[in-house]
């Protein structure tokens, strides 16, 4: 097996608490002079900007999960990655589909804009990204595993935004294929307060926001190669792959 640097949780300038450094080739330069093998693009409730990125980084060997990072209407935060193209149009669908319809105020929250390998702009949200869709944790971890992909809630520790600080605790009919803790904790003090099912994967990410933060914080994949099915078996923790 092969040890390959990942950092799971990278918001663009398209989210808008994103900094407008966050552009596609910014992203991909920083995450090549911060030696990661993996990134995965998590904009909030949108995919928009998965494509460009992954053009970029194969021309630099770092292997890119597609996704998003989508709000509940309970208000928790997971990160969705879909396993091609075709699924990830599924997934951008689905949030065009149940975001709602509040509008994005660029004073109040930032801007959310989409741009090319050039950073010109070529697309801008109206509806405010931030806010949730209109579908139950469950719903949008059913719609996920029915179309291949990865459903890991984000940030299950932190004070909002996350399983604990919305539901209270983390249900055992939810399934998911990791969790992941912020990096302001430990994983052995996460585990020591937090009841979990033995044998699931615990991910750390940076959840950057600006270039420097990109691979702050990052987990290492035991695995023959960087690819969504390798990822996925490493974080079942199936045939000798697994991720620390």
């Amino acid at each position: 097996m092969k040890v390959s640097s990942a950092d799971l949780h990278i918001h663009t300038v398209l989210s808008p608490c994103g900094s407008l450094d966050m552009s596609p080739k910014n992203i991909v330069q920083r995450a090549k002079d911060s030696h990661l093998d993996i990134i995965g693009i998590t904009d909030h409730n949108s995919t928009r900007h998965c494509r460009i990125i992954q053009q970029l980084a194969e021309g630099n060997n770092i292997f890119v999960l597609c996704g998003a990072e989508v709000n509940s209407v309970e208000e928790v935060h997971c990160l969705c990655f879909m396993p091609d193209f075709e699924k990830l149009d599924l997934l951008q669908s689905y949030l065009d589909q149940y975001l709602m319809n509040s509008k994005n105020d660029p004073e109040k929250f930032g801007y959310q804009v989409q741009v090319d390998e050039n950073d010109f702009i070529v697309y801008e949200e109206e509806k405010l990204l931030i806010q949730s869709i209109n579908q139950s944790i469950n719903q949008i971890e059913a719609f996920v595993h029915s179309h291949g992909g990865l459903f890991i809630p984000a940030h299950v520790n932190r004070a909002a935004f996350s399983l604990i600080s919305q539901l209270g605790f983390i249900p055992d009919d939810l399934r998911y294929d990791a969790l992941e803790i912020s990096k302001h904790i430990k994983k052995n003090d996460f585990l020591n307060t937090q009841c979990c099912p033995s044998g699931i994967s615990i991910i750390q990410n940076s959840d950057a926001h600006f270039l420097p933060d990109i691979g702050s914080v990052r987990n290492y994949f035991h695995i023959e190669k960087p690819s969504f099915e390798e990822i996925r078996m490493a974080l079942q923790k199936t045939d000798g792959r697994f991720v620390e």
